[in-house]
C-alpha cells in the first residue's frame, strides 16, 4: 500500500483530538485550495522524516478551502469544529463538525446571530466549550471584521463578546488560552497589500503588526486589556504560531513573515507572562526551516509544528 503523501503546504487547520492530529484543507504549492483530510496518530512514537499519515479525504464533506479556524469541542469534547475560511465554492457552510468517534462530518444548525464568513482568524476554546473567534477578514466592504464571535459548541448557539478597547482588527495573528481564562492575541497584519519573500520571509510590500504590545481578552469579565512588552522584542510579524509553555507561565512563538529588522529574525522567542519580557531561549538540536502560516500544537511535552510556507529548494 502506497503511503499517503499530503499536498498541503500552508493555511491548513491542525486539531488534536484523542491523540490524533487532524489536518484539514489549506493551499498546495500552487495556492490551490485542498479537500484533503488526514491525521497522524501521536499515541505511538513517530519519525518526523517519515510520517505515517492516515488519509480520510474520501469521507470529507468540506469543500476545498484555506485559512479556516478549528477547535476541539462539543458535549463530549471530541468533535472538530471548523469555522469559515477562504473558498471559491459558494455551497460551503459556515460551520462544519467532525465526530471523531463515529468518523462522520455534519453541518450543525446553530441558533443566534447570523454571521458573515471570515478567514485568517484563530479559534480558541475554553473549558466550557465556547469557541472564541476574534476579527478575521471578510469578502465584503467591511474587510477586516471588528468583532468577537462566540460559538457555544455544546448548545450550538452564537453570541458576541465586547470589542471595547479591543486592538485593531487583523488576520494571521495567533492566540493562546491562559489558565486564568484569558486569551492572549499576538501579531498579525491588516494591510491588504502585504506580500513577503518565501526565501527570507521578509515582507517585500506592505507591513505587519507590532509585538511590542500584546492584547488580552478576559473571558470571564468580557473585557480587553493591552500589555506593553519589553526585552528582545520580535520584529513585526504575521503568520506566526504561538503555544503556551507547559508551566502556563510562558508563550513560545515560532515563524511568521516579518518586517526586515536588518538581520534574519527567525529565532524561537519566549514571552515571560510574569513581566511580558521577550527573550530568545537557548535551544539544542536542529531548528526547522523558517516558515509562515503553519500551525503549532502542544502534544505531550512537545510543540509540534506542521507544514507552513517556506523556501523549498
Amino acid at each position: 500500500m502506497t503511503p499517503f503523501k499530503p499536498s498541503v503546504y500552508y493555511r491548513h487547520t491542525a486539531t488534536l483530538i484523542d491523540n490524533k492530529l487532524y489536518i484539514l484543507g489549506g493551499w498546495d504549492l500552487n495556492d490551490i485550495p485542498l479537500k484533503e483530510f488526514f491525521y497522524l496518530d501521536v499515541s505511538v512514537p513517530f519519525n518526523t522524516q517519515e510520517l505515517s499519515w492516515q488519509d480520510l479525504s474520501n469521507i470529507n464533506m468540506v469543500p476545498p478551502h484555506a485559512s479556516a479556524a478549528s477547535v476541539k469541542g462539543g458535549p463530549n469534547n471530541n468533535t472538530l469544529f471548523l469555522y469559515g475560511g477562504f473558498t471559491t465554492d459558494q455551497t460551503m457552510a459556515l460551520v462544519y463538525t467532525f465526530d471523531s468517534q463515529s468518523i462522520v462530518w455534519s453541518i450543525p444548525k446553530i441558533a443566534g446571530v447570523n454571521t458573515i464568513r471570515k478567514r485568517g482568524l484563530t479559534g480558541i476554546i475554553n473549558n466550557d466549550g465556547r469557541m472564541y473567534l476574534w476579527s478575521g477578514r471578510t469578502n465584503t466592504i467591511i474587510d477586516y471584521a471588528n468583532e468577537m464571535l462566540i460559538l457555544d459548541t455544546i448548545n450550538l448557539s452564537w453570541n458576541k463578546g465586547s470589542i471595547i478597547n479591543a486592538p485593531a482588527p487583523r488576520i494571521n495573528y495567533d492566540a493562546v488560552l491562559l489558565p486564568s481564562n484569558k486569551i492572549i492575541y499576538i501579531g498579525g497584519d491588516n494591510d491588504r497589500t502585504t506580500t513577503y519573500n518565501p526565501d527570507t520571509l521578509n515582507i517585500a510590500k506592505g507591513t505587519a503588526l507590532t509585538l511590542s504590545e500584546i492584547y488580552i481578552y478576559d473571558i470571564i469579565n468580557d473585557n480587553w486589556d493591552t500589555k506593553v512588552t519589553s526585552g528582545k522584542i520580535p520584529s513585526n510579524r504575521g503568520g506566526l504560531s504561538a503555544v503556551l509553555g507547559l508551566d502556563g507561565k510562558r508563550i513560545i512563538i515560532f515563524g511568521g513573515y516579518f518586517i526586515n529588522p536588518g538581520y534574519s529574525d527567525t529565532a524561537l522567542y519566549v514571552l515571560d507572562l510574569a513581566n511580558y519580557n521577550w527573550y530568545i531561549p537557548k535551544i539544542s538540536g536542529k531548528i526547522p526551516k523558517p516558515r509562515a502560516l503553519h500551525k503549532a500544537n502542544v502534544i505531550g511535552k512537545y510543540m509540534v509544528v506542521s507544514f507552513g510556507k517556506y523556501n523549498i529548494p
